[in-house]
Parts: structure tokens; C-alpha cells; sequence
């Protein structure tokens, strides 16, 4: 972990003094650092994240409509834990496989396949629903497919960035990805609780097929000279393994991804605890749904702005945010009154944001570019991936003792392997807890006597 100097130091990654770690390397670049859109100035990035917004609005139509309608098919927050649970279980399975593929095959033809093959789910998951013909385990069929499309196209999106924007600049464009992607948040739910309200959920689906045309237009309008490729790597054994040893052996890649796989199980399971608090404690209606998740979306693009100013990773912010996301979504949990659990909405999704982008940043930059796509496979796959075990267990909280105990057993799971991994990474950093004016920092600890004897 790095160490630096003074009181602003925090763990970052495990270097010997003279030999910085690729977490160094990459945060000492100067790209994007006080030009919040710098990436934004790179056309090929522009059309891609224009095609992005547009397809992010229709999924998060889609993710409000499907969850909305298994709860209004059944009236059990366990099965939209189910739900939920179907559609990243093949992360889980697959997921390093995905990773494998991404770094085997050209990203823009992949991108176009995946992209137009989600688009499809969409449109058929409207045409069961418009027809009136919709049941619940279509629902689970066409999340169960979404999540075996994902498990190429994610990877092989985090990879494509830092091909369209060049390595100086890839903290800035992976956190105004996230931007984009909460902007989408604040107006998709929005959209889907009128459509859901007016004229029902198939609608908000069949948009969000339509939508794909967006990001499919943009990269075939792209300059594909004017890319930085990475050569892909061919066919040969053992590249799945190869991946495992290669992040096995960078604590810079293994913390950052264990804690965003706990945060990522545990604490990301809004669709059950959001529902069952309209349902059941508010007994509001799908307005009321969609107006809790643009409260967390205004509070993650607040975070993902703050990222991408920023323009560096350090595991300080991802300890820090990880611990304060924790530590909200415990308050939030047994907040008394509907306006006071809506407002503090706003900094869960600064700090679960904060954690996301950092982690992602963090982990792009320390790996290799031939590797890149077996990582973030598995960054993936952890964040991801963890749904199918934690949402079902969630739910089952949820459904038995009630969304407040349900919310608070993610917060206090999540809370407790954030304060872990911190203790972890100061004692193999060799670090120490200091207490300033400036708050509680991380600071090289004093050799041991021994150590100065010896010397």
C-alpha cells in the first residue's frame, strides 16, 4: 500500500521505495486532473458516451418496469431478489470466461454484437408484455439472457475506454462513464414511473430495446484510426488461470476487488429494500419507486463529477467511501419518516458511487494492457456476480422481518469487511492511524526497534 508522505498519506498499493507499483505510475499521470471532461474532447469518446446515455436511459426504464412488474405479479420482494439474482448468476459463472474472449477478440465488433443482441432482449420482453401474455418466469428468462450478454459486454466496455481515450486518460473517461450512466438514473425512472402509471411496463421495455440503435450508430461512425488498440491475445491455454496469478500476486488488485465483491453482495441490493419500503412501510406506488432511485442517481452523479475533477485513484478514498456508504445505509435504515429516508438517499449514492468509480479506476490503471480484460472480467464478476447469493438472502431478510432489518443486515455486513480490509491494509502497508486536525489519516509507522538495531 502506498504510503507517500505527511498526512495525506493512505494505502495505495505494496512498492519497495525504489521500484514504484503500476498504481503510482498510473495516478502520477496527469490526465484529466482539474478538467472534470477532458475526455470528452476525444470525438471517438464523445460518440460513444453520446450512444451510452441514451441506451443507459432505456436500461434504467427497464430495471424499474421488470421489478416493478414481478412485484406486481407476485407481491414478494424475494422474487425480485430472484430476479435480480438470475441476471448477474451468469457473472458468476461465466464471467472470467467473458474476460478471456474480451482480450481474445477485436472490443468495437464485439461491442456491436453485444450491444445489438441486449437490444433484442428488450424488444421481446415488451412484445410478452404488451401482448398481455407476460408471466414471471419470462421475466427470469429475459434477465437470465441479459446477464449472459453482459458477461461479454461488460468487459469488453471497461476495456474499449481506455482504447477510444488513450492510458492519460482513463481515470477521467471511467468516471464520467459513471456519470453518464447516473444521468441516465435520474431520467429513466422517471420515464418508466409515468409509463408504468399511464400505460403499463411494456412500454418502458420496448424503449429500451429501441434505445440499443444509439450506441450501435456511434461506433460505427467511429474513426477507427484515430484508436489506440490493444493487440488481442490468441488462442492458447491456460489464460484464465493466467489472469487468476496475475491479480493473485498485486495486493493493488486483490484489495480493491475483494472489497467492491462484499460492498457489491451486501450493500448494492436497492431494487429489494427500495421496493419493499414503498410496498410496505410507505405504501406508496411506482411513482414513489422511481422517485427513490432518482434521489440515489442525483447523489451518484454528484460522485461520479467528484471522480472524474478528481482525476486519481487512491485506496484511502475507496476505504473511506466504503466505510461512510456503510455507515449511511445503516442510519437510512432506521430512518422514522419518509422525507428523512428519501434525503438521505442523496449521499448513499455520492459514496456508493465513490466506491465503484474508484475501485474501477483504481484497477484499470494498475494493469497491464494485455491483461486488461481477464481483471476487469474479474472485477466484474466479484461486483457483480456476488448478486446471486446476496440478493435471495436479502430478500428472504426482508420478506421475514422487514425492509428495515432487511437494509440494515446489508449495512452492518458491509460496514464490517470495509473497517476488515482497512485494518488489513494498514498492517501489510505498515501503516498507522493518526488523528489531525484534517481527520483520521493513515501514516507511515515507526520501524520497529529491532529493524534499527539491525541496521
Amino acid at each position: 500500500m502506498s504510503t507517500g508522505t505527511g498526512a495525506d498519506s493512505a494505502p495505495g498499493h505494496i512498492s519497495t521505495p525504489s521500484t514504484p507499483a503500476p498504481a503510482d505510475r498510473a495516478a502520477a499521470a496527469p490526465a484529466g486532473k482539474g478538467s472534470m471532461f477532458s475526455s470528452l474532447r476525444i470525438r471517438n469518446y464523445r460518440l460513444f458516451a453520446t450512444g451510452q446515455v441514451v441506451s443507459n436511459t432505456g436500461t434504467w426504464m427497464q430495471r424499474i418496469a421488470q421489478d416493478w412488474l414481478v412485484l406486481s405479479l407476485t407481491g414478494s420482494a424475494s422474487a425480485v431478489g430472484i430476479t435480480i439474482a438470475l441476471q448477474f448468476l451468469p457473472m458468476l459463472m461465466f464471467g472470467l470466461y467473458g474476460g478471456v474472449l474480451a482480450d481474445r477478440l477485436p472490443k468495437r465488433p464485439l461491442l456491436l454484437a453485444t450491444q445489438s443482441a441486449m437490444g433484442l432482449t428488450g424488444i421481446a420482453l415488451a412484445a410478452l408484455t404488451l401482448a398481455g401474455q407476460v408471466q414471471v418466469w419470462h421475466v427470469y428468462l429475459a434477465a437470465f439472457a441479459l446477464g449472459l450478454v453482459t458477461v461479454v459486454d461488460n468487459p469488453a466496455r471497461q476495456t474499449f475506454v481506455s482504447e477510444m481515450v488513450g492510458k492519460d486518460q482513463v481515470a477521467n473517461a471511467v468516471s464520467l462513464n459513471s456519470a453518464n450512466f447516473q444521468s441516465a438514473r435520474l431520467v429513466g425512472p422517471a420515464i418508466a414511473g409515468v409509463l408504468i402509471t399511464a400505460v403499463g411496463s411494456g412500454w418502458a421495455f420496448l424503449l429500451n430495446g429501441l434505445s440499443f440503435a444509439a450506441p450501435i450508430a456511434g461506433l460505427l461512425m467511429m474513426r477507427t484510426h484515430e484508436l489506440h488498440p490493444v493487440e488481442p491475445r490468441p488462442r492458447a491455454k491456460g489464460q484464465l488461470r493466467e489472469g487468476l496469478r496475475y491479480v493473485a500476486c498485486r495486493p493493488e488488485l486483490v484489495w480493491p476487488i475483494v472489497l467492491v465483491g462484499f460492498i457489491g453482495t451486501f450493500g448494492f441490493n436497492f431494487p429489494i429494500w427500495l421496493s419493499a419500503y414503498v410496498s410496505d412501510v410507505f405504501h406508496g406506488d411506482a411513482g414513489t419507486y422511481g422517485l427513490f432511485n432518482t434521489l440515489i442517481a442525483v447523489g451518484s452523479l454528484v460522485g461520479a463529477l467528484l471522480a472524474a475533477r478528481r482525476g486519481q485513484s487512491r485506496l484511502r478514498v475507496l476505504v473511506a467511501a466504503a466505510v461512510l456508504f456503510s455507515v449511511l445505509l445503516l442510519v437510512t435504515a432506521f430512518a422514522p419518516g419518509f422525507w428523512l429516508f428519501a434525503a438521505l438517499l442523496v449521499p448513499i449514492g455520492i459514496f456508493g458511487l465513490t466506491v465503484n468509480v474508484t475501485a474501477n479506476s483504481s484497477v484499470q490503471m494498475a494493469t497491464d494492457p494485455e491483461m486488461r480484460g481477464r481483471v476487469m472480467a474479474l472485477f466484474m464478476m466479484v461486483f457483480t456476480g456476488g448478486t446471486p447469493l446476496g440478493a435471495p438472502l436479502l430478500g428472504w431478510i426482508t420478506d421475514t422481518y422487514g425492509a428495515r432489518i432487511g437494509m440494515a443486515s446489508g449495512a452492518v455486513i458491509s460496514l464490517a469487511a470495509s473497517l476488515a480490509i482497512a485494518v488489513v491494509l494498514a498492517r501489510v502497508g505498515n501503516l498507522r492511524l493518526r488523528v489531525s486536525r484534517r481527520g483520521l489519516t493513515f501514516v507511515p509507522a515507526a520501524p520497529a526497534p529491532e529493524l534499527v538495531a539491525a541496521a
